[in-house]
């Protein structure tokens, strides 16, 4: 029965700082970096780009492989 107390009262006590965490995370003005997540997004795009580019003949040659390899009742 103690340790369940003590238990409960770690886990109260985590909560409580989580919450308050959360709230003071909440009153700060928002803090994004718009041209940098642009820059992220547009190199990602790019490099996907680039990969199904190198990519798309390998896989399209091992789906083909593949059902024509699959043989039917």
């Amino acid at each position: 029965m103690q340790h369940l107390m003590r238990s409960r009262t770690r886990l109260t006590a985590a909560l409580t700082g989580y919450s308050e965490r959360l709230d003071a995370w909440a009153r700060q003005p928002e803090r994004g970096d718009v041209p940098g997540w642009v820059l992220i997004t547009i190199m990602t795009a790019g490099l996907v780009a680039a990969l199904w580019l190198v990519a798309e003949p390998l896989l399209s040659d091992l789906f083909v492989s593949a059902v024509s390899g699959v043989s039917g009742p």
